[in-house]
């Protein structure tokens, strides 16, 4: 079932920005279809899992991420989102820093063999999560940085401001999702 969703949702997501790949840059629209490039292949990443005998990752994971990069790419960067409404940026990261936390966890699951997991300290489990969701707000930001410096000059319009409410607002994700994982680690 993971196998058929994955292979559903990754076709879908590819032609659709191929798609918009090919329409913005017959229209000559240089930042769009430069995102729509890189969205193709960010969607087709995950594809790449279904040569796995067992694909690893969960429904909720896998779902999760097309989601973010729908309001991510085409939402935020192609539709204009991100310039239109200015909670959007903010609620991009804020579930950034949920998506990775929830990520850190399943990644938890599967690098540590459940025998060991019931003797890890709740700590060990906390910590991971929540440094996952801050390097992925850093690995972002400083994607931002890039971006601006190279192609777009939008992506951090409010300079320093900007950079430092997306980060607190992955933190803040992902701090959430830590604090659970750390009294739910039994359940988790």
């Amino acid at each position: 079932m993971r196998r058929n969703i994955l292979i559903i949702l990754g076709s879908i997501f590819v032609l659709f920005m191929m798609i918009l790949f090919i329409f913005f840059l017959v229209k000559g629209e240089s930042s769009k279809w430069q995102v729509a490039l890189g969205g193709f292949f960010v969607c087709g990443l995950p594809l790449l899992l279904i040569f796995k005998k067992n694909i690893p990752y969960n429904l909720p994971t896998i779902i999760g991420f097309y989601l973010f990069i729908f309001c991510s790419t085409y939402l935020g960067s192609i539709g204009d989102f991100y310039l239109k409404y200015k909670w959007w940026d903010s609620t991009i990261h804020f579930y950034k820093g949920i998506y990775m936390a929830c990520f850190g966890i399943t990644l938890y699951k599967l690098m540590i063999p459940e025998q060991v997991r019931f003797g890890t300290s709740r700590w060990i489990l906390t910590l991971f999560v929540l440094s996952l969701s801050v390097l992925a707000s850093v690995l972002w930001e400083i994607y931002e940085f890039i971006g601006d410096q190279s192609f777009t000059h939008i992506m951090q319009l409010g300079g320093n401001k900007d950079t430092m409410y997306d980060l607190l607002c992955g933190v803040l994700g992902g701090l959430i999702i830590a604090i659970y994982s750390y009294f739910r680690k039994e359940k988790v």
